[in-house]
């Protein structure tokens, strides 16, 4: 398969300096403006013949509220199982809010568009969690994007291995709308044929320490627990 040109590796480092400016949660609130996409570069040079792992998500994959990119989750497992991340996630992206274009018109800096561009061995796509905030208003909107882009993703990218995560969650209360977001993710995973990862709406329940200071995002800690769990599944997975 096709490597990109840059990948992204990054390997687990000490803490750094807190963040300096805090983002709301992906961003938590219907957002009329689109987040620029970060990626962040490795001090050492990638495998050339390692995976390519691409993940679609919103702030809690992008690593907002961790004190460095590389402790986000994203970042820690792949640094453990030695693949190259490539990660345009977007803080406030949703499949229907705070999006670059409208599926299935995407733009080229959209997050389907930039993965397929990558042309990765693995796709994790952990998103849902900002679409809450467009429901029930837009609920067929969403259904009808999250069946577009995992078919998207599947046509486009028939040689990678999909791997489909539950929403997070970031509240112990839930509203319905987490739930019925949950059960069309799961739905049109299964009709791609991709893994599914149940329960991750529930990874940081019940505990406040592993929320950063914005009450948002997961800290380190929270991450580092984010982590743990999907290094479980993962390995369930034989990954």
């Amino acid at each position: 398969m096709r490597k990109p040109l840059v990948f992204i590796l990054l390997a687990a480092v000490a803490v750094a300096a807190a963040v300096t400016t805090a983002v709301a949660v992906a961003t938590l609130t219907p957002s009329s403006s689109t987040s620029t996409s970060s990626s962040t570069s490795a001090s050492t040079a990638p495998d050339p013949n390692a995976p390519v792992v691409a993940f679609y998500g919103d702030s809690y994959t992008l690593g907002t509220g961790a004190s460095d990119p590389a402790l986000r989750w994203s970042s820690v497992i792949s640094a453990e199982r030695g693949w190259n991340e490539f990660n345009p996630s977007v803080n406030g992206l949703g499949f229907v809010n705070n999006r670059a274009s409208t599926p299935p018109d995407y733009a080229p800096t959209d997050e389907v568009s930039e993965i397929i561009a990558a042309d990765p061995d693995i796709v994790f796509i952990t998103m849902g969690l900002n679409d809450n905030f467009s429901m029930p208003r837009r609920a067929d909107d969403i259904q009808a994007a999250i069946r577009t882009d995992f078919s998207t993703l599947r046509t486009e990218l028939p040689e990678a291995r999909i791997i489909v995560v539950e929403p997070f969650w970031y509240t112990d209360a839930r509203p319905d709308s987490v739930e019925q977001i949950i059960a069309w993710v799961h739905d049109e995973a299964g009709a791609i044929g991709a893994d599914y990862i149940g329960g991750a709406s529930h990874w940081i329940e019940g505990h406040p320490e592993w929320m950063a200071a914005d009450g948002l995002h997961p800290n380190d800690a929270g991450y580092a627990e984010m982590a743990t769990r999907m290094d479980a599944e993962l390995t369930r997975l034989g990954l």
